[in-house]
């Protein structure tokens, strides 16, 4: 992990859970989601061990605690679900949850900064999950840099 990420993912973390909670809403959650199964689905396919890690992670994560287990679980899962049908199609569509809130660039940080903590929580965020959330980045209009990508 880079020096640049890792401090900005620091600084980050610390507003990370009132930024969730005064956004909590479904296309919210579902740009979060979308993310994170853009972020678990960068290696090309969606293991045990990358949905354990997100759904441990949310649940974890005093950020994401605002949002059901169970709702989250099953647009995680409509996520994948596309994206195994088809790569691409899944993949335009999950960032197209997530391009709503282009016009919102606060919004659009704290959807970076939750893909990001998912991406990282192993340890390795790896460079097929950075490239993921620069591809989330360009669909919010954000600039990688500013998040150390």
């Amino acid at each position: 992990m880079s020096v640049g990420f890792k401090s900005w993912l620091q600084n980050s973390k610390q507003g990370l859970t009132d930024q969730v909670k005064k956004f909590k809403n479904k296309d919210f959650m579902d740009a979060v989601v979308a993310g994170c199964a853009l972020v678990a689905a960068a290696d090309g396919s969606v293991d045990s061990n990358e949905k354990q890690k997100m759904a441990g992670y949310m649940s974890r994560s005093e950020e994401l605690k605002v949002f059901d287990m169970s709702d989250v679980i099953n647009r995680f899962n409509h996520f994948v679900g596309n994206l195994e049908f088809d790569s691409m199609i899944g993949k335009q569509e999950a960032l197209k949850a997530i391009a709503k809130f282009r016009s919102k660039p606060e919004v659009g940080r704290v959807i970076v900064g939750v893909c990001s903590a998912i991406g990282a929580a192993d340890g390795d965020f790896d460079d097929k999950e950075k490239a993921v959330v620069r591809d989330i980045c360009q669909s919010l209009g954000l600039t990688p840099g500013e998040f150390g990508l």
